[in-house]
């Protein structure tokens, strides 16, 4: 039997066969047309939350310009934020004030405000009450520390923190960064995937070149 099951809305079963509400997998539960998530991507909270796009992406709106794209295996703590586009202010003048919201008709006025895309690469673990600003790209394998306000962008396997984040360290040498974004294995199927875990988990690169 595999250890995952990309179709479950709650991936996680207990030994007792109680259903942990509180992490879901985000493409399993989240329906919105400015989003998009890659499999066995999941949100973990203490609270189990109804609305989980309003909850990590409380600013994208269905009527929004920018989307919100999450890659496969991305991992979400309790309290991360991904602060879209649609929370901006107009900056330009004297005051970010923004007067023309609160009329339909003066609305379109703010159609010149940036809409950066804000995207999570596969593989990032993102901390506990993280926030994430708009426009954002987190690379591929990179770890962002808990309480971090990440405001530019990520490079691949680097570990990040701070308000605003900085890096800490990459992860692995430049070389061996490389070999493990042109192996891709949140790209193999699943069953390739969980075969080659000894690899995965075991840091092993010469095994992985062959899985």
């Amino acid at each position: 039997m595999p250890l995952l099951n990309a179709d479950a809305a709650h991936p996680i079963t207990l030994a007792d066969g109680t259903v942990v509400k509180g992490t879901v997998h985000l493409n399993q539960v989240i329906n919105h047309p400015r989003i998009t998530v890659g499999d066995y991507s999941y949100y973990s909270s203490f609270d189990a939350p109804a609305d989980i796009a309003g909850t990590i992406a409380p600013y994208l709106y269905p009527f929004s310009r920018e989307e919100l794209v999450i890659g496969p295996f991305v991992q979400l703590a309790h309290g991360v934020k991904l602060i879209t586009s649609s929370a901006n202010h107009p900056m330009h003048g004297f005051s970010c004030y923004p007067f023309r919201i609160f009329k339909s008709e003066t609305m379109a006025d703010y159609a010149d405000l940036p809409a950066k895309n804000t995207v999570i690469g596969p593989d990032v673990w993102i901390g506990y009450g993280s926030l994430v600003m708009p426009g954002v790209t987190i690379g591929a394998g990179s770890i962002v520390a808990a309480g971090s306000v990440v405001t530019g962008e990520v490079a691949p396997y680097s570990i990040v923190g701070g308000n605003p984040a900085r890096v800490i360290r990459r992860r692995f040498p430049d070389d061996v960064i490389e070999e493990f974004l042109a192996i891709a294995w949140w790209d193999w199927p699943i069953d390739r995937i969980e075969a080659a875990l000894p690899a995965i988990e075991g840091g092993d690169l010469a095994a992985l070149r062959t899985g």
